[in-house]
């Protein structure tokens, strides 16, 4: 018989954001996220512009600090620690090594254009001591032979397309072997025909276990895609659930409102 002590201990979720709060000045922009994403699940954030999504993400990996609440990644507290009963910021070096378990995907792509594919993937890993320079390289190239670059290793950003472009940053993303990937509308800077090829990268990403958080106005995709889709809007999550209940039969007026200026 199974006893408590030999009950195996449950795995710590992907990501919790507890209690977050964030504001400018009067302007509150999260008001109290509470949000749980399990390993391996596609979470997709949907919400009117201004809602509080990219911030959300920000917040995520620390690039914005909150006001209120805390995030933990894989059960480890991001940006802080406890210090009795309270949470004293941690330095900005443990603060970077922290985000590279948190790959984040930006709409600007943000690739350094003075180095060239291969290098804008294999920096980070170099840069942190993860992997000598040639290990680096090899993965990157592998990493772009993934998202159907591997023949663009020597190119410089701006020789590619903006599609191209945001393939090469969720490759760079890649490259840390991050525990989970943030997406910040990947496609709102992309021509309407590029959009296309980097929804299938993140699709193939999805099928293979990989803990994403998508922000995105892409409905359709969100539909094909998301174990669960959260709806924000003034900061806070108005519903979430399965993409066929929050996207087909919305409890809320407010999403059905928004679901239908959008579909």
């Amino acid at each position: 018989m199974t006893t408590a002590q030999t009950l195996p201990k449950a795995a710590p979720a992907a990501l919790e954001v507890h209690g977050v709060h964030k504001w400018y000045g009067t302007h509150r922009v999260l008001d109290g996220i509470d949000l749980t994403v399990r390993p391996g699940e596609v979470t997709v954030i949907l919400g009117p512009s201004g809602s509080g999504k990219s911030t959300l993400l920000r917040v995520v990996n620390h690039l914005e600090k909150p006001e209120i609440g805390h995030v933990s990644v894989g059960g480890e507290l991001i940006g802080v620690k406890r210090h009795g009963d309270r949470l004293k910021e941690l330095s900005e070096r443990a603060i970077l090594a922290q985000r590279g378990r948190i790959g984040f995907v930006f709409q600007n792509f943000n690739l350094f254009p003075h180095l060239t594919v291969l290098e804008n993937v294999a920096a980070a890993p170099a840069a942190t001591g993860r992997l000598t320079r040639a290990a680096a390289q090899e993965l990157a190239r592998e990493l772009l032979e993934r998202v159907g670059l591997g023949d663009k290793a020597g190119a410089y950003p701006r020789q590619l397309s903006g599609g191209q472009q945001q393939r090469v940053a969720i490759a760079r993303a890649l490259a840390l072997r991050p525990g989970i990937i943030l997406f910040d509308e990947p496609t709102s800077a992309l021509d309407p025909e590029l959009v296309g090829e980097v929804l299938a990268v993140i699709k193939d990403l999805a099928t293979s276990g990989t803990t994403l958080v998508i922000v995105t106005h892409e409905i359709g995709f969100a539909r094909e895609v998301a174990d669960r889709v959260v709806f924000i809007d003034g900061g806070r999550i108005v519903e979430q659930g399965p993409p066929g209940e929050v996207l087909d039969r919305p409890r809320h007026a407010r999403t059905r409102e928004f679901l239908g200026k959008v579909l």
